[in-house]
């Protein structure tokens, strides 16, 4: 029994690395060839070309990690049925759990795997992947969220702009509220925000500022207004990236601090973080399906099990991609949205599972 487990392991991982080398370097050859031009005219140092791609690789490969997977284990897992080799096994006297043992260990090691690269090396892989994109071949340096600005400077103020443009610093239709408590003390409106680093001030145009008394509103206005706030638009305007490149720790103590400044993408923040434990999760879920599907000789053979297989992974993705935007866009929860799909293609696996059983 050693023996046929290990032969099973031993092909299981074989083949996820083979499928693994096979698509990276067609992914990097396609993403290449979209990008030569701009790569040559931006005279990228070579280097800085190496290091990209070798981030792009680590970043295709961990998001497309299960489903390589499960192709792989579709394959090797169908060339088993179809030379009979399965049907020995249960000849044999081999059960489903014990043939499943095998799959059930692979799991666990690739799992393990896409845990620690989810954790530790893809957010840095992802940083530089991200700062390249932008430099080079997307036509900015930064993408940052930069509308409808709202945010919680500290215990009593709260700012509010329209648009940041980070080309000039300007900001549109500023707005600074002080409480006291829950009560309003002043309000600063300006037409425009400009920071100017040389001084580290900010130029307010269009400037008011109310001041909410127990007797009387007290309004001062000026066309022109340079002073110092608390607060500077780095820490304001955060890429829209930012969740990728951070580690869990660095994760989740972001995404209390964003929660505190009232960010309107926390939605976004925590999908990133949901999906560090979804994805290994997932590599579970399609492994037993891909067992379940392909377990069984066909008159078609391994081609009818890819093809099905296929079927059933862009579907996944589908559902992983929805409810992902779902939830980055709307207020549906972010949990639901990133372990909805595991839920569902988990029931599928457990059925999938009972009917080979029951044959």
């Amino acid at each position: 029994m050693k023996i046929v487990n290990w032969y099973i392991l031993k092909k299981y991982l074989i083949t996820y690395i083979s499928i693994q080398i096979l698509f990276v370097p067609i992914a990097i050859v396609v993403n290449l060839a979209d990008n030569i031009d701009k790569i040559l005219s931006n005279q990228v140092p070579f280097d800085e070309v190496l290091e990209y791609y070798y981030n792009f690789t680590i970043y295709f490969s961990n998001s497309l990690l299960p489903l390589f997977l499960f192709l792989s284990v579709i394959w090797f897992t169908s060339k088993l049925a179809s030379n009979s080799e399965i049907i020995a096994l249960y000849s044999s006297g081999f059960s489903l759990k014990n043939l499943i043992k095998p799959y059930l260990i692979g799991s666990v090691m690739i799992a393990f795997i896409a845990l620690i690269l989810g954790i530790f090396i893809v957010p840095s892989a992802s940083k530089d992947f991200n700062e390249f994109s932008y430099k080079y071949l997307k036509g900015s340096k930064k993408s940052i969220d930069n509308k409808n600005i709202f945010r919680k400077i500290n215990d009593n103020e709260y700012i509010y702009l329209t648009h940041f443009n980070t080309k000039n610093n300007i900001g549109t239709n500023f707005t600074l509220e002080h409480f006291d408590g829950n009560k309003l003390k002043f309000k600063i409106n300006a037409s425009n925000i400009r920071y100017i680093k040389k001084d580290s001030t900010y130029r307010l145009t269009n400037y008011m500022k109310r001041t909410i008394t127990d007797s009387i509103d007290v309004i001062s206005s000026k066309r022109r207004l340079d002073t110092i706030f608390s607060f500077n638009f780095d820490d304001l305007t955060p890429l829209n990236y930012i969740a990728e490149t951070l580690n869990y720790s660095e994760l989740v103590k972001f995404i209390n601090q964003e929660k505190l400044r009232g960010s309107s993408n926390i939605g976004r923040y925590q999908v990133v973080k949901y999906k560090k434990w979804s994805t290994p999760f997932s590599i579970f879920i399609l492994t037993l399906i891909a067992f379940s599907v392909s377990s069984v000789k066909r008159r078609g053979g391994a081609g009818i099990n890819l093809a099905f297989g296929i079927s059933v992974a862009m579907t996944y993705v589908f559902f992983d991609k929805v409810f992902g935007v779902l939830a980055q866009q709307s207020d549906f929860s972010p949990i639901i949205a990133v372990w909805f799909p595991n839920f569902v293609f988990g029931s599928l696996a457990i059925y999938l599972l009972y009917k080979n059983a029951n044959k």
